[in-house]
């Protein structure tokens, strides 16, 4: 998409432009604006017999100069008309206030928690005044008494004369080197810690450059250099690199190996020139290895190749069916393989783990672990040098459990699990995700993980697991109460040390401490709500105990795609809403992640209408069970969300207020049928293949774009889109012009299209302005009625 973008060089260019002062004594309000109404071009679409016209496709023409200059205007004034909405409505005062509540609440971390490998402490941290972070380390051995989570650059080598720090990559720099942009995709310390791989983006190119740097003298090796890289990958101890590269059209395709300091051409190792076909490599944590996996829409493969000698042989490890998950670990001689592959041609419900011997692998040498156990779902495995580390869900529960390495011996694999005495880690209430973390060094028995729930801050935690001991190295602190320990009554003697932000927990051993909840003042409560079908759905809620009432306004997230789990994290931007009287809900529905590859099944393609029957049942239980008031629940959708929320919508316009639509995937029939951008085979998978004639009646029907009700009131909605999205801005203009065209116009409920800069570009003013516009919108639309 992007090398179509030299024609629309005003949009690409435009920035959010700060609204103006109101005086003191608060003018009346302006009236409401006319929406813009973009020229009709009728253009016809044909398929499987049927012929309908699409009167907006003009606005995707990105190769057409004069559609571009049409969509230029109709852009300034789509602009104009959201300014003058948000004026009229009074929400560009509120969103002025709320950014300023935002702003302060906005994780402000000026490092993140240093992660040990090997002698180095590794962080990232920023400079005041400059816009983008700087990639640390310091000796772990050197002065430890000043290691602090919260300023682990402080102290001074006074035997060497120089900080104790060592700056590694200064991104403000690359910004410079990369017109003004610093976005980094991948970043990858050498084993040996002598040179760090980095791809940054470059924009002029589209693509992201691949740089390595010599962390000794802190200059750039004059090799590889190479662009459009995907992958990357040390071996033979961190004097060579191997990399993947795309083709034009964004399929990875070749694998290259450089000798590092070499003077030689990068060696091709493979190319797979078949249209269909995508290549991923990742090593080993222990660095023995590096896997390849070759995936089409016909199979799925994992090699292995020999990190000592990346030019031998590969070894074909496993094959599959197409479109799998499947991550190759290394551990003492065993082989070790996460999947969710079909078992004998039958599809499973979840993942699984297999091992195999690593001195004789093959496709058919790998035996389960596990058995399996009903109603436990396995969602990821994370290995270091001692344990294994499993996080399970049963239900709504997840837990967290460290298994001892190697397995015995006398355990003759598949067991259960509890034959393997799995040690339980403490996890708080409510937890709705645990991340691992980067945990680089595989010779560590502590381990890191990112816990999340609705009603505490993310906790970064580090856990011993040769004790089971746990200690919280960074969390935000959201209520700045001094009354309140916020970081654990283990660390009360370093109250004096706690930051309005952080806590410095640096002098604490690694010992048991508490959670951080919020439980005392938002509580969490879980419903299980049937849809059309009768099917039980997961309905989240999170409410202010204090401001809790009969009939509260509400904001109803959904996503629904791709089996990827709902965020329903803490997010202190929701602290506005929800300090004023606000339910935030969320909806697991179908097509989700979670609840078992079923779940994600039966709300994807031919299913796809599943996901929005549930959608728009956990809004009716919300307002038929008093939580929410009818006429004040509003719907809140990202990307593939962003086509659940509409859809539900056109079912339903009546059940919502309003909606905030980000970055949304509307236009879903022309986009399969004619993509823009490139597609995968996953989208397909996901959405339905139009070219088959059942599928292609089920995307009309589910369609954002396409099942727009007429002469039908339509809430309030904002929809926020950006050139740079995954989802181009002419799908959003599309269903917004058309809704425009169709639906009963309401001055009181408007549509708006609102262009947001270029996403690469990152600023915790124009996050906190966002994220204010948006709530600002959703009170104003949906408290003033």
């Amino acid at each position: 998409m992007r090398r179509h973008l030299d024609l629309l060089p005003r949009l690409l260019l435009r920035r959010h432009i700060h609204r103006r002062s109101k005086t003191a004594s608060s003018p009346p309000l302006p009236p409401p604006p006319n929406p813009p109404r973009p020229p009709q071009k009728p253009e016809p679409v044909a398929i499987h017999g049927e012929t309908w016209q699409d009167n907006y496709a003009w606005m995707g023409s990105l190769s057409d100069a004069a559609a571009m200059r049409h969509m230029d205007v109709h852009m300034e004034a789509e602009e104009k008309y959201a300014e003058a909405c948000l004026a009229a409505a009074g929400a560009d005062r509120l969103a002025r206030k709320l950014q300023l509540e935002m702003a302060s609440r906005l994780a402000s971390d000026a490092c993140t928690p240093p992660a040990r490998w090997g002698p180095w402490l590794y962080y990232r941290r920023a400079d005041e005044g400059k816009q983008y972070p700087v990639l640390c380390r310091r000796s772990a051995a050197l002065h430890g008494e000043f290691i602090s989570y919260s300023d682990p650059s402080a102290g001074f080598d006074f035997t060497a004369g120089k900080r104790i720090e060592q700056k590694l990559v200064d991104y403000n720099k690359e910004a410079e080197r990369f017109g003004g942009y610093s976005y980094e995709e991948l970043s990858e310390v050498s084993p040996d810690h002598r040179f760090i791989a980095y791809t940054m983006y470059d924009k002029d190119k589209d693509s992201f450059t691949l740089l390595v740097r010599d962390l000794v003298t802190g200059t750039l090796c004059d090799k590889p250099r190479a662009d459009r890289v995907s992958n990357i990958s040390w071996a033979m101890d961190g004097k060579a690199l191997v990399y993947v590269v795309t083709n034009e059209d964004r399929r990875p395709y070749r694998l290259f190996c450089s000798i590092i300091g070499s003077n030689k051409d990068d060696i091709l190792i493979l190319e797979e020139p078949g249209e269909n076909i995508y290549l991923n490599i990742r090593h080993t944590k222990d660095f023995r290895f590096i896997t390849l996996n070759v995936f089409s829409d016909t199979h799925s493969k994992v090699y292995l190749i020999k990190a000592s000698d990346p030019l031998s042989r590969m070894i074909l490890v496993w094959e599959g069916e197409s479109q799998v998950h499947c991550i190759v670990e290394h551990h003492h001689g065993r082989l070790y393989l996460f999947t969710d592959a079909a078992r004998e041609g039958v599809r499973v419900n979840s993942h699984y783990l297999m091992q195999s011997d690593a001195e004789s692998p093959g496709p058919k040498s790998w035996k389960n672990v596990f058995l399996e156990e009903p109603g436990i779902i396995l969602e990821d495995v994370d290995f270091c040098s001692t344990h294994m580390v499993l996080i399970l869900r049963q239900g709504r529960k997840l837990r967290l459990c460290s298994v001892n390495l190697p397995l015995p011996e006398n355990i003759h694999v598949p067991a259960h699990l509890s034959d393997f005495h799995p040690f339980e880690l403490p996890l708080p209430n409510h937890v709705c995700q645990i991340l691992s973390g980067p945990n680089y060094d595989y010779q560590s028995s502590t381990m890191r993980f990112t816990i999340s729930s609705p009603v505490m801050p993310d906790a970064v935690v580090d856990y011993n697991l040769l004790n089971g001991k746990w200690k919280i190295v960074q969390q935000q602190n959201m209520l700045h109460e001094r009354t309140k320990v916020l970081y654990g009554n283990a660390f009360a003697s370093s109250m004096g040390k706690l930051s309005s932000d952080g806590a410095d927990l640096s002098s604490q051993d690694l010992g048991d401490c508490d959670w951080n909840e919020l439980s005392d003042y938002y509580a969490c409560e879980h419903y299980d709500v049937p849809s059309k079908d009768g099917v039980l759905i997961p309905l989240t809620l999170v409410y202010s105990r204090k401001h809790k009432r009969e009939g509260n306004p509400g904001l109803l997230h959904g996503h629904g795609a791709y089996g990827e789990i709902l965020d329903k994290r803490w997010r202190s931007e929701l602290k506005s809403l929800l300090d004023r009287g606000w339910v935030i809900a969320y909806a697991d529905v179908r097509g989700g992640g979670g609840y078992g590859k079923e779940w994600h099944r039966d709300g994807a393609r031919t299913k796809k209408m599943n996901s929005i029957y549930d959608f728009v049942s956990c809004g009716e239980f919300l307002l038929e069970k008093g939580i929410i008031q009818e006429n004040k629940l509003a719907g809140w959708g990202y990307s593939a969300g962003g086509l659940l929320v509409p859809s539900a919508i056109n079912t339903r316009p009546d059940l919502f207020r309003a909606a905030v639509l980000k970055v949304p995937f509307l236009d879903v029939c022309n986009t399969l049928l004619h993509p823009i951008l490139p597609l995968t085979a996953i989208d397909y998978e996901e959405f339905g293949f139009p070219v088959d004639h059942e599928e292609f009646l089920a995307i009309k029907t589910y369609s954002p774009y396409d099942n727009i009700q007429k002469d039908v009131p339509y809430p309030a909605v904002f929809v926020t889109s950006s050139f740079n999205t995954r989802f181009g801005v002419w799908e959003a203009a599309k269903w917004v012009a058309k809704v425009r065209e169709l639906t009963q116009y309401d001055p009181e409920r408007p549509v708006i299209l609102n262009l947001t800069t270029d996403v690469v570009e990152e600023s915790k003013y124009l996050e906190t302005k966002e994220l204010a516009t948006e709530t600002a919108f959703l009170i104003k639309m949906v408290n003033d009625t």
